[in-house]
């Protein structure tokens, strides 16, 4: 009788009836990944593509319509659009109108963000204080947040008049109070004041946030070391909180450049022009006069400022932006 030796199958080794390419199950499961990476693509986008659609509609497409039109003079009232090139970009540089209303954006863009950023972070420091009403002070503020701006706008017209409701209240207590609508300098305060108090309240609420992401034991780390509570602010608070400053400051700058209803409702412009920010330039160019390439122009002028001014705040945030690589 013939003993049949049996040797052990070495560890690695092809097992009996296997092909020599390995696991048969290798490929199956790369198509089955392969299948379920491209449906997670199509259904991702599935997803954005609503976003993805509106920002074409209502942001790609306006602007290159946008930039078209800059380059041709376009008065529908005397005829059709005529390709005239770079000729309302040199119209531009000329322009003392644009050079009045670039003027009256920077002292208006100026007082709102300084106001506006700087009494929100100082209401966000009284609302983070555990002070018996806060609640109640809070809502008040943040309330004209909510009303809408047109409504907010007429009622400080009407105030705002040189016989209306503020002006009274001065002559009650012995003051004559100045035409606040119709006096250049008094009238750029009254539209800053205004469109502050319209605003305040979201910023207030977002650095309220942000104080309150402040963690405790830093702050009580600094009182034993001797800090002060400006020192304090200064050196932990402000640093901690400087990443909310930027988006608040971000926002801030952008409302400010676009603002137009405000000044349309209570000084369309005036007096002497000096409430004629470049957002009311550009409507009474393109929608007054009927100057649709010009306007255009304007239009893009204003946008280029926009995205100027947002991407050196941008790129100057690794300086004062806390943890910014």
């Amino acid at each position: 009788m013939t003993v049949q030796t049996v040797r052990p199958q070495a560890e690695g080794s092809a097992s009996v009836g296997a092909p020599l390419g390995g696991d048969p199950r290798g490929p199956r499961r790369s198509r089955m990944a392969s299948r379920m990476r491209r449906s997670e693509v199509r259904t991702g986008l599935l997803m954005v593509s609503p976003a993805l659609l509106g920002a074409i509609v209502f942001v790609a497409y306006p602007l290159i319509t946008l930039l078209w039109y800059s380059l041709q003079e376009w008065k529908p009232l005397a005829g059709g659009p005529v390709f005239t090139g770079l000729d309302n970009y040199e119209r531009l540089l000329s322009d003392p109108s644009v050079r009045d209303s670039l003027g009256a954006t920077a002292i208006f863009s100026t007082g709102l963000v300084v106001f506006n950023i700087g009494l929100a972070l100082f209401l966000a420091v009284l609302l983070n204080q555990k002070i018996r009403g806060m609640t109640a002070f809070r809502t008040i503020f943040f309330s004209p947040v909510v009303v809408s701006l047109v409504a907010w706008t007429l009622v400080w017209t009407f105030l705002l008049q040189n016989n209306g409701g503020i002006n009274g209240f001065l002559a009650a207590v012995g003051i004559d109070g100045p035409n606040w609508l119709r006096e250049p300098g008094w009238a750029m305060a009254s539209v800053i004041v205004v469109q502050v108090f319209k605003g305040v309240g979201l910023n207030m609420v977002l650095l309220l946030a942000a104080l309150q992401e402040v963690p405790e034991e830093l702050v009580e780390a600094s009182k034993i070391d001797g800090a002060t509570r400006a020192r304090t602010f200064r050196s932990i608070t402000l640093p901690l909180i400087s990443p909310t400053l930027l988006l608040v400051s971000i926002v801030t700058i952008i409302g400010s450049l676009q603002v137009f209803a405000q000044i349309r409702i209570m000084t369309e412009g005036g007096p002497s022009n000096s409430t004629n920010v470049l957002a009311m330039y550009l409507y009474q160019t393109a929608f007054e006069v009927k100057e649709f390439g010009y306007g255009s122009a304007v239009g893009v002028l204003l946008f280029v400022l926009v995205l100027g001014l947002t991407l050196l705040q941008w790129g100057a945030r690794k300086k004062w932006v806390h943890d910014e690589n």
